[in-house]
């Protein structure tokens, strides 16, 4: 029990028990029963107190849902109770009926809110006490994007402009990855935390964090699609197969890989390149190198510079079905042939 709440709690059962016992002080024919009007005021407190526990977790949004659900209720059952159908009759079993339509109205619109209290949060954004900019664009953000890392490089640029959303599962599941036994689904989600971190730490950024929940981790998924969806927001992820459920779902997704690739400069026969040659090739004097993006640079007679970072000149072009192989020759070298 908190240590805060406990005293609050005793005071409040004093208070009944004493609230029982001064009804018989201003009531003289109740004069015998003061022992019984304070047990009374006792366990009324007591039951009080007793709800108060069991409510234990029932946050500002449940009541705000609850509310919300019950109100509608209430509208349903008198919009129902006032129709032709209630017109004649008995009037006790009029009343019976009526009262009963509006107990089980409250009841379904009630739990009907609470089952879907995120929905509830998505149609009032004020139920949290924060005003949401309806003309701000939002990115609902996976762990993989955190995980992965150049979301911190990207937005520190200032090229993002949305508002990040960060759902609480997301958090969750992220701190799950920091604490496996697996080191290296702990460096992975040790790096996620730092990134959240650095993200938070952009002052321009606006990140906002949803209070949702997932049952089950198979939920994750879809409870991501479905937030995107609600706040007509686009979709952050590296997961392939979560982009392409999104956009079969019609929710717009973004890829840090795209955007990494389509930043690469485009290359132009006779422009020179830095690169490091790293392996022979297949044929006689080929050397092999690599540049940021992963494409294979050829050099004609560029054996002997194995292990070294050379300067080259393209000559030749090749798309490919993973990019382009790109073939040069030593920066200086006379123009060459090439297999």
């Amino acid at each position: 029990m908190n240590k805060t709440l406990l005293p609050i709690r005793i005071v409040f059962v004093s208070i009944c028990t004493a609230a029982g016992w001064l009804v018989c002080y201003s009531i003289h024919e109740w004069d015998p029963f003061r022992m019984r009007a304070s047990f009374v005021g006792f366990c009324i407190g007591a039951l009080v107190v007793l709800v108060d526990v069991m409510l234990k977790g029932f946050s500002l949004r449940g009541l705000s849902a609850i509310t919300f659900g019950i109100a509608v209720g209430s509208v349903i059952a008198h919009l129902i109770s006032t129709s032709p159908l209630f017109a004649e009759g008995n009037p006790e079993m009029i009343f019976l009926a009526q009262l009963a339509l509006f107990l089980i109205c409250g009841y379904l619109g009630a739990v009907i809110a609470l089952r879907g209290k995120d929905e509830f949060n998505l149609v009032i954004p004020y139920v949290r006490f924060v005003p949401h900019e309806v003309d701000v664009p939002l990115v609902v953000v996976d762990t993989s994007v955190l995980i992965d890392g150049r979301i911190a490089r990207v937005c520190e640029t200032g090229f993002l402009s949305a508002a990040l959303v960060i759902p609480r599962f997301v958090l969750n599941e992220l701190q799950v990855i920091a604490d496996s036994t697996d080191p290296m689904r702990q460096a992975r989600g040790r790096r996620g935390l730092d990134v959240l971190n650095a993200l938070r730490s952009i002052k321009t950024l606006d990140i906002r964090i949803t209070e949702s929940e997932v049952a089950k981790k198979e939920d994750v998924d879809a409870k991501l699609v479905f937030l995107a969806q609600s706040m007509r927001a686009k979709l952050l992820t590296t997961d392939y197969n979560l982009a392409k459920m999104a956009e079969f779902q019609g929710v717009p997704w973004l890829n840090l890989n795209k955007l990494s690739k389509s930043l690469q400069p485009e290359l132009m026969i006779g422009e020179r390149l830095e690169i490091e040659l790293v392996k022979p090739g297949k044929e006689e004097g080929q050397a092999i190198g690599y540049l940021a993006d992963g494409s294979m640079v050829v050099v004609t007679e560029g054996r002997p510079h194995i292990g070294q970072h050379v300067g080259v000149e393209i000559i030749s072009l090749l798309p490919t079905g993973a990019g382009k192989m790109i073939f040069a020759r030593m920066a200086g070298e006379p123009d060459g042939g090439r297999s």
